[in-house]
């Protein structure tokens, strides 16, 4: 400011001069040169005439300007501008200096004088007249003056002036908005959140806990619960035996997300037997009108938690869906029970349909053609007509689908998604395979335009996923697709309808995804692997599917001989050069981790103008949490990601800043 004021006092000003002038003056009468003081006196009064008079010149052409700005509108608009209920102000965009303000102004920046000598810096602490000069009408941030805030309008005219910059005139409009903004603050911050929490695991644990050990262990739930929720100072109520709901204001919702929800952390601490904690599940509401909106989007998060796994919490908002937690190994978690109940289901569907599509995920894999056949035999089990929609030019399904076109029931079975889109009659069932995402089938269109859909997956739900659908049999505990087929055909089909070819076609599928039966295998796989060898299926022929040329083995090792090492046991390999298979990429994504130490392994690479990623895990790191911060999604042990017109080692910092905030949680 004092920079501000010796700047102003060194400009050009008359009332330096006329100053100055008096102080000869006075100087001259104190050294007794009367003649020269009175000269000197009467040419100060002289200057100061003259001041005042360009003053009064000066004023009369700023109403003059006024009438210019004013000049098509009537007396009344004229008088509006001068007199205006609202602080106005006329300023030089380009250097800030005040040309007028009206009373309302004045009295709003305290500045008892006129501003004319001003600056609108010093008037205004901070305010910029940027977005004047790039076209605005209003100020695009509140501007704060004495703890008040206004927004402001204004406009740029060309006064008549001299040269480019000096005739653009800025007149601004101060409107307070203070009461009005506190008022919007105060019902944000009072705006209800609704959450919904789920024991994930309560049925396990009470089969292996005595009474009294049980009654401990709820007890200590309740009370981190309880604890936890005290700083929201909400409502927290116990509506079932393994289900909570908490209600709390908007203004304690950053707290919650700050600590990253920690509450998920305390409960896992509980211990009630050897590896075997209690987890939890955190589905939020928010940013809805509307209790019944909230406690529904509430819901809809518990079911995107659960389905991913448990042990998060999902927020829901308005828009889209936020991840926190999801790092723990998910645990098995599926009952006989549930899969005969969806095959019943998944055969009411067939019977009502006049015929069956079955699509997978595109650049289809072993598992989503294997789920395919097995659905198809499933559909032709009641005589309905199947097709299989895959694109022959984007698979790496080429083992199977060789060994099942050649038989007479698959002449016609197989239809490319141009040609399926076409066909499609209405009252079609559309049976999507081992993906749960719209935007990752074979043809989104053919997706769209189908009202029946049934979903089977093994993948964890991503932010966008197939709603609406008439049949969801989601299990991210399931080891593939194929292996939640196997088990919908042991109700459905009897193991002497099934061809040896469709069997090992699925045994394929759940040997790709559990490789070869060490990662990611229950009970449950080896149970449907089971069904699959009495129905036929010779392991010999499935192993033939997995062998590679010599080519494909050269290449594969060419991508381990670029990993590196980061954080000590995570092995990432950037490829950059075009060629790689996806199906390479994923083999040697699968070999880095049988490298000591190493517990997850991520492959880099180009196909065309697209970065490709794929990434793999022994259970430790949960590497879909790592990649959908890029855009790409999976499950706990297998993901991967596709990211169209990217840079690939612009890529790779991105990779290595989601692994730095994933261990940093």
């Amino acid at each position: 400011m004092n920079n501000k004021r010796l700047s102003r006092l060194l400009e050009p000003n008359l009332k330096l001069y006329t100053f100055i002038m008096a102080l000869f003056a006075v100087a001259a009468f104190l050294m007794k040169n009367w003649e020269l003081g009175v000269i000197e006196a009467a040419a100060t009064l002289l200057v100061h005439y003259f001041f005042q008079r360009n003053e009064q010149k000066r004023r009369q052409k700023i109403m003059q300007y006024i009438d210019s700005v004013t000049d098509s509108v009537d007396t009344a608009s004229k008088s509006t501008l001068i007199n205006s209920p609202l602080p106005t102000l006329v300023f030089r965009p380009d250097t800030g200096e005040v040309i007028w303000s009206n009373e309302g102004f004045l009295q709003m920046t305290g500045v008892r004088d006129h501003l004319f000598e001003m600056k609108i810096e010093e008037a205004v602490p901070g305010f910029s007249a940027d977005w004047l000069l790039s076209g605005k009408q209003e100020s695009p941030d509140c501007v704060e003056l004495d703890h008040r805030r206004f927004r402001v309008y204004g406009s740029l005219v060309r006064s008549k002036g001299r040269g480019e910059q000096s005739g653009v005139v800025a007149t601004t409009y101060w409107l307070e908005t203070t009461e009005a903004d506190y008022l919007r603050e105060a019902y944000d911050n009072s705006r209800p959140v609704v959450a919904l929490l789920a024991l994930d695991n309560y049925d396990e644990l009470v089969k292996i806990c005595e009474d009294a050990q049980r009654s401990s262990m709820l007890a200590q739930i309740d009370e981190k619960l309880n604890e936890w929720a005290a700083a929201g100072q909400g409502l927290l109520l116990r509506t079932k035996r393994d289900n909570y709901i908490f209600i709390f204001e908007e203004q304690y919702y950053n707290f919650f997300l700050e600590e990253k929800f920690s509450i998920l952390d305390s409960v896992r601490e509980i211990k009630v037997a050897e590896n075997i904690h209690p987890t939890l599940s955190i589905g939020v509401g928010k940013d809805v009108e509307g209790l019944p909106e909230l406690y529904k989007n509430a819901k809809l998060a518990l079911e995107m938690a659960l389905s991913r796994g448990g042990d998060q919490a999902v927020v829901r908002n308005d828009v889209d869906f936020a991840f926190y937690g999801g790092r723990t190994k998910a645990t098995e978690k599926r009952t006989k029970v549930k899969s005969r109940v969806m095959a019943n289901a998944l055969n009411e569907l067939i019977s009502d349909a006049s015929e069956v599509y079955v699509m997978g995920h595109s650049y289809s894999d072993m598992d989503a053609m294997g789920a395919a056949i097995g659905i198809c035999r499933a559909a032709w089990k009641k005589e309905k007509r199947c097709h299989i929609v895959i694109d022959r030019n984007r698979t790496v399904a080429g083992p199977v689908l060789e060994k099942v076109s050649g038989l007479p029931e698959y002449e016609n079975a197989f239809l490319d998604p141009e040609d399926a889109f076409v066909r499609m009659r209405p009252g079609t069932l559309l049976v999507v395979v081992d993906t749960n995402r719209p935007e990752m089938v074979e043809n989104p269109q053919l997706l769209e335009s189908c009202n029946r859909i049934a979903v089977i997956d093994h993948h964890r739900r991503a932010a966008t996923y197939i709603e609406n659908a008439a049949f969801n049999f989601q299990e991210p505990y399931a080891s593939s697709a194929c292996e939640l087929v196997t088990e919908l055909l042991q109700y459905m089909v009897e193991p002497a309808d099934l061809l040896r070819e469709e069997a090992e076609a699925l045994l394929a599928g759940i040997v790709l995804d559990t490789k070869h039966f060490t990662s990611r295998t229950g009970g449950r796989t080896f149970e449907a692997a089971a069904f699959l060898r009495r129905a036929g299926a010779d392991t010999a022929n499935v192993q033939m599917m997995f062998q590679n040329n010599l080519s494909d083995m050269i290449s594969r090792y060419d991508i381990i001989r670029r990993a590196e090492i980061y954080r000590e046991d995570i092995a990432i390999a950037v490829v950059d050069s075009d060629g790689v298979d996806r199906v390479t990429a994923a083999q040697a994504a699968d070999e880095l981790l049988t490298l000591k130490g190493v517990r997850a392994s991520f492959v880099l690479y180009r196909s065309g103008t697209a970065v490709l990623m794929s990434a793999r895990s022994l259970g430790e790191v949960n590497v879909q949490v790592v990649l959908e911060t890029l855009g790409g999604g999976g499950n706990s042990t297998t993901a991967g990601g596709r990211i169209e017109d990217g840079d690939l080692y612009m890529i790779r910092e991105q990779l290595l800043l989601a692994l730095d905030n994933y261990f940093e949680k």
